[in-house]
């Protein structure tokens, strides 16, 4: 038993003492450390040889024991920092827990792993981690250890750590390479969308106008006729003025470049610049605002364009019946639903209809749009702090509701 718990010198030494006392109370003559009688001799050393063989054996059992639980923390240690460092995220920032979790698992003072090499100090051991001859970051311990730790962790620990640190720069290289793919095929996709947009959508009211104003040239047109014409014409340069802003907000909004400048702004005054900026007739928009909503701390010329779209939009889909447009205070945040009374949008769409240059269907006119006018909505009232969405059912009407935040 002592053996067991303190180790096998201990156990010899009280093998020893118990023989000394068996020799001076048992054995005659008692109470003297004389042994009369050749056979008590012989009992002695049986028992002090058996008293030997067990505590090493106990000793053996005890090492091992202690050894299969230094490795079982480890391989738990090893575990966690796998848990760590390979759970996604950035490495810089699951690496402090790292540091904490090993201190604690082995009872250190203190841990702490760096991505770059550092001198020891005279307060700190560092052991280098290296991926082959690359030196991929240090394990920084304190100088106060003992050297049965310190010789654990370089001979145990630190090899473990190399090999999970390697794994993490690994998958950090190899998503960061994922990233910038997806980015590099995103940006193709926007190009060739933007190349179609300007051949096709760029090209046909231009192709109207130059129609048009060969047709004005004509000394037979009556003044009905050519008042038509001049009406396509200013009508054309319009949606051609429309398209080309909405490619340069697209573009400020791709490149992150479209940063409001926000202040105290009137809902109410913003739809009605966005009804006005349409130029449509008047009976196109029935407008309801709720009593005295607050203001809102928003960029107006941003949230102006993103409703003059989304006003835009609901009128090409309304099948020629009023767009109901309703702004009200809601629990602290203002809602704008803009309901038309078009064909709906299926619920499979409804997910992509906010994309760039993603087309849903055909207008009431035939035409197709061009794809920019839902994604410049979500992108100026997201960056005002705001959120977008829809709410449609197929062969039912559609609502776009705008939440804004109310200026404290």
């Amino acid at each position: 038993m002592v053996a067991t718990i303190w180790g096998a010198w201990l156990a010899i030494a009280t093998a020893i003492a118990s023989a000394l006392a068996f020799n001076f109370f048992h054995i005659p003559p008692t109470g003297r450390f004389t042994i009369a009688e050749g056979e008590n001799w012989v009992g002695l050393v049986v028992f002090f040889v058996a008293a030997v063989g067990a505590s090493s054996l106990a000793q053996v059992a005890r090492t091992r024991a202690l050894e299969a639980d230094e490795r079982r923390q480890e391989a738990d240690l090893s575990a966690e920092m796998a848990r760590l460092l390979l759970r996604g995220g950035r490495l810089e920032e699951a690496l402090p827990p790292v540091g904490q979790r090993l201190a604690q698992a082995l009872g250190l003072s203190s841990a702490a792993i760096e991505l770059k090499a550092i001198e020891p100090g005279e307060r700190t051991v560092v052991f280098p981690l290296r991926e082959g001859s690359r030196q991929i970051g240090t394990l920084v311990l304190s100088a106060g250890e003992d050297e049965a730790m310190l010789k654990r962790v370089q001979v145990r620990i630190a090899p473990a750590l190399e090999a999970l640190l390697a794994a993490a720069l690994e998958r950090d290289a190899l998503q960061a390479e994922v990233v910038e793919t997806a980015a590099l095929r995103r940006s193709d996709v926007i190009k060739t969308a933007l190349l179609r947009a300007v051949s096709h959508d760029l090209r046909s009211p231009l192709t109207a106008i130059l129609t048009a104003a060969e047709a004005l040239k004509s000394a037979s047109l009556s003044e009905e006729e050519r008042k038509e014409l001049a009406s396509a014409v200013t009508e054309e340069a319009m949606r051609l003025s429309r398209l080309i802003d909405n490619l340069l907000d697209l573009s400020k909004l791709e490149a992150e470049a479209a940063e409001p400048r926000p202040e105290s702004s009137s809902v109410e005054e913003v739809l009605h610049a966005a009804i006005e900026d349409l130029a449509l007739p008047e009976d196109t928009f029935k407008l309801a605002v709720d009593g005295e909503l607050p203001p809102v701390r928003a960029d107006a010329t941003q949230l102006e364009r993103a409703f003059a779209n989304l006003l835009e939009n609901a009128y090409r889909h309304s099948g020629g019946h009023p767009v109901s447009v309703r702004a009200r205070d809601v629990g602290g945040r203002i809602l704008v639903r803009v309901v038309d009374r078009g064909p709906g949008i299926p619920q499979a769409q409804q997910d992509r209809i906010f994309e760039p240059f993603y087309r849903s269907g055909t207008d009431r006119t035939g035409h197709r749009g061009s794809g920019l006018g839902l994604a410049i909505v979500r992108g100026f009232v997201e960056a005002n702090g705001g959120r977008v969405w829809v709410e449609s059912l197929p062969s039912q009407a559609t609502s776009f509701v705008v939440e804004l935040p109310v200026e404290r």
